[in-house]
């Protein structure tokens, strides 16, 4: 039983090294302009972040950061 155990754990490891190292990579300068394209912004539509901000903050209760005021009513 600990034998087989052993085997699982072995592979376990390795399954876990392999994942791991396959996240790493190195992205080339001429690749940077594909990660700085405007459609990689998540801010792009202006309408749906402050929509966004202000159902967050309405469900959530509280204000932060972003200037608004009042509390977690919505009616501000």
């Amino acid at each position: 039983m600990k034998k087989i155990s052993k085997k699982i754990s072995a592979w376990a490891i390795l399954v876990a090294l392999i994942a791991f190292g396959a996240g790493c990579a190195t992205v080339e300068p001429y690749q940077k302009g594909n990660l700085s394209d405007y459609t990689m912004r998540s801010d792009r539509d202006e309408l749906a972040s402050v929509m966004n901000s202000h159902i967050q903050y309405s469900r959530e209760a509280s204000t932060g950061g972003e200037g608004v005021g009042g509390g977690g009513c919505g009616c501000n």
